[in-house]
């Protein structure tokens, strides 16, 4: 297996669209790493570059120390899985997995064995001799991770492989790809997807791409816990982060906020200094560390608009902004089953180990 390593990775088109531009990253032996970032951000440009599929327009990428930007992708000891499974209807399971093997003129025991092994890793053993029309969507996108496996590659590449799939092939696929994880602990895989439950439980670390860059690197809780920006506070989670528009009106080894727009004072854990008195801040909350509160001690308080029963929770959306406001509608996570919110007046706040506060976009836990 591989480490790898971007310094200054930059793709530009044309020599004028700028997609992607100081990209540096470190993903060493054993991780799987997971691109995130809204549509066009580049995650699956990055990829290709990696797999040498799309040039690299500025700065290196090393694999094992060795720099391999025109190095061609079948040299590069890298295996890639598509959004479209990107099989050959007319050939059998086993003969689908053997392909790249057979190019590569490996003896048929070497193959056999090489076949043997990823289905049983896969639970494929009783489907290679079937075509793959008569697969399911999930044993057909198995196939081409197996196809993949069978080369015994440096690093995996997952381009979206779950998107074609529904709802609950998806959730059996995306156990499916934890568990041969587990059971290759030494691989090195990277994997690109737009679904955060995905990323939140597959990833050892996830990358935010954004706005041509990388936003954060962290494992799944430190991008939930402490966002560096809003961007990420608001990308990772669902439903998105709570910014609420404040000032500092207390400062030390805690900080006291008045909220404006409604809300009252709020205080959270995060140090500032007598230079932060009067700060123009938002005040992160997650719907889900949202919980009623009395007195002035709160963070909103406003006019329930819609309450949606879940069962094991009620998400509580608040009055729309009104023409002219530019604000987002604050959402609650309340646990349990609640009755009659809606049209009443709720008042909420949070532990101040849950609040976040941002200056200009950027988290004051990060200055």
């Amino acid at each position: 297996m591989a480490d790898l390593k971007l310094t200054n990775v930059a793709k530009v088109y044309g020599g004028t669209v700028e997609v992607l531009k100081g990209i540096n990253l470190d993903i060493t032996t054993g991780e799987l790493i997971v691109f995130v970032g809204p549509s066009g951000c580049g995650k699956s440009t990055l990829l290709r570059m990696i797999a040498g599929l799309e040039k690299i327009s500025e700065g290196t990428l090393e694999i094992d120390g060795t720099v391999v930007n025109d190095v061609p992708p079948a040299q590069r000891g890298i295996a890639m899985v598509f959004q479209s499974y990107a099989l050959y209807p007319h050939m059998t399971v086993r003969d689908n997995m053997a392909f790249a093997l057979k190019l590569a003129k490996n003896s048929a025991t070497e193959i056999d064995e090489a076949i043997t092994r990823a289905a049983r890793v896969l639970q494929l053993e009783d489907y290679l001799d079937r075509l793959p029309k008569a697969l399911s969507g999930g044993q057909r996108q198995r196939v081409a991770i197996g196809r993949s496996i069978v080369r015994d590659p440096k690093v995996y590449l997952f381009d979206e492989p779950l998107s074609n799939l529904d709802a609950s092939l998806r959730v059996a696929t995306r156990i499916e790809i934890a568990q041969l994880k587990e059971s290759m602990p030494d691989s090195t895989m990277i994997y690109v997807t737009h679904d955060q439950v995905e990323a939140m439980t597959l990833a050892s670390r996830i990358v935010v791409l954004a706005n041509k860059g990388i936003a954060q690197v962290g494992t799944p809780l430190e991008l939930y816990e402490t966002p560096e920006n809003e961007f990420v506070a608001q990308f990772i989670g669902s439903p998105a982060m709570n910014l609420l528009a404040g000032e500092v009106v207390k400062t030390g080894k805690t900080t006291t906020v008045k909220v404006h727009d409604g809300g009252g004072t709020i205080t959270a854990n995060i140090p500032t200094t007598d230079n932060d008195m009067g700060l123009a801040v938002n005040v992160g909350i997650r719907p889900e560390d949202m919980i009623p509160a009395t007195g002035d001690n709160h963070a909103f308080k406003d006019t329930v608009s819609i309450a949606e029963a879940l069962g094991e929770v009620t998400q509580v959306y608040f009055e729309p902004p009104k023409a002219g406001q530019n604000k987002d509608t604050v959402i609650a996570k309340l646990a349990g089953i609640h009755h009659g919110l809606r049209g009443q007046e709720m008042t909420l706040t949070a532990d101040p180990s849950k609040v976040h506060l941002f200056s200009n976009g950027q988290s004051l836990l990060y200055r």
